[in-house]
């Protein structure tokens, strides 16, 4: 038995946001694989952050022109959804490696945080 032909304004909408033009093979990788996962990651104290929370701190370092263009980095460079990102992050600046890895971004973050909390 042959798979009927999929018509192309069927596909799933991040196929054609990616520009992809069929269905996604058993060889694509999904997004969130694009960088490893984080906390989880067996990593000692000892060692540094993982690739994915250096990826996030480096979103984080950038500005950003107009709105939806940080979020829509967050997807395309990390595959995550923006609300995972925020819960990463707010992970991060309570993690001792995060202040050494990159102390201004965290320091400043930290204080932003403090702000909010302090508004509440």
């Amino acid at each position: 038995m042959s798979t009927p032909a999929r018509d192309p304004d069927d596909q799933d909408p991040h196929d054609r946001a990616h520009g992809s033009d069929g269905p996604a093979s058993d060889t694509d990788a999904p997004a969130e694989q694009v960088v490893p996962s984080g906390p989880a990651d067996p990593v000692s104290p000892a060692a540094g952050l993982s690739d994915r929370d250096r990826a996030v701190l480096a979103v984080e370092r950038r500005s950003w022109t107009g709105p939806g263009a940080k979020e829509r980095a967050i997807r395309e460079q990390l595959g995550i959804s923006p609300t995972r990102y925020y819960q990463i992050l707010n992970a991060l600046l309570d993690d001792r490696r995060a202040l050494e890895e990159d102390p201004v971004t965290v320091n400043r973050l930290r204080r932003v945080r403090d702000a909010r909390r302090g508004r509440r």
